[in-house]
């Protein structure tokens, strides 16, 4: 299978890494010297069934990218879910497009390869990587991220997905939501409904019980895609973080 890929680049840099970074935007700020961006944009365009790479942010700020084969630039709006229609509006293909946060400096070309083949084995609209903690803690132990235990075991969501463009605009308002409150898997669970807080909290929800609800509410079909490459969830949001990653980079 053959995808375009959408990188969100268009995140102002008004968080904690503010506190280490002058950059006006977190794609661009320095990881071992480069703009994290860059290695997200290195390892889509080293990834096989990557034909073309949309990336959504900064033009001017990111024209050095535009330089490469493959690359087109896009200018970003005022939130993800805008930035995400934008890249969707630039697409060339009918298929899927695969969407990629630039915070995730350590993702490798065979993770984006291994993810997309993962894609294919099951029929679906959307597709979402999740990582075990197990494959986290034993790769990158120390590492801290936000986990959701179900009754099939315990995940962290990844940083990439792939999906049909027509979803996108279908599901705007949901989408929203679901990134407004990604970073807490109790407020997520309410998009669900009581019973599936109720589950959650006792750890009885189960990854099937989700997909089947998320087809419900959209009316697309959504499944979680285990990545055995923690990297593609390792997100760079904290100056902890920055510091683990940039350890991590210079041992390659």
């Amino acid at each position: 299978m053959k995808v375009e890929a959408i990188v969100l680049a268009g995140a102002a840099n008004r968080g904690k890494l503010s506190q280490v970074s002058d950059a006006a935007y977190e794609a661009l700020i320095p990881v071992a010297g480069r703009p994290m961006v860059h290695y997200v944009v290195d390892a889509l365009r080293q990834s096989a069934p990557v034909e073309r790479i949309i990336v959504v942010g900064p033009k001017e700020a990111l024209r050095a990218l535009e330089e490469q084969d493959g690359v087109e630039l896009v200018d970003a709006g005022e939130s993800m879910v805008e930035n995400l229609l934008r890249g969707v509006e630039h697409l060339r293909a009918q298929g899927f497009a695969l969407v990629v946060t630039s915070d995730i400096p350590m993702l490798r070309p065979e993770a984006v390869e291994d993810f997309v083949r993962r894609c294919t084995e099951r029929p679906a609209d959307i597709y979402y990587s999740i990582v075990t903690r197990e494959s986290n803690e034993a790769k990158y132990p120390g590492v801290a991220r936000t986990y959701v235990r179900l009754k099939d075991g315990t995940f962290t969501g990844g940083n990439i997905a792939m999906v049909k463009p027509e979803v996108v605009h279908a599901c705007r308002p949901m989408i929203e939501q679901a990134v407004a409150m990604r970073k807490n898997p109790l407020k997520l669970s309410r998009l669900l409904g009581f019973k599936f807080i109720l589950k959650l909290l006792f750890n009885r929800l189960t990854l099937a019980e989700i997909e089947e609800r998320v087809h419900t509410i959209l009316g697309f079909k959504g499944v979680g895609v285990v990545s055995p490459y923690p990297e593609v969830g390792i997100d760079v949001d904290k100056p902890e973080d920055l510091e683990l990653v940039e350890r991590y980079l210079a041992r390659r």
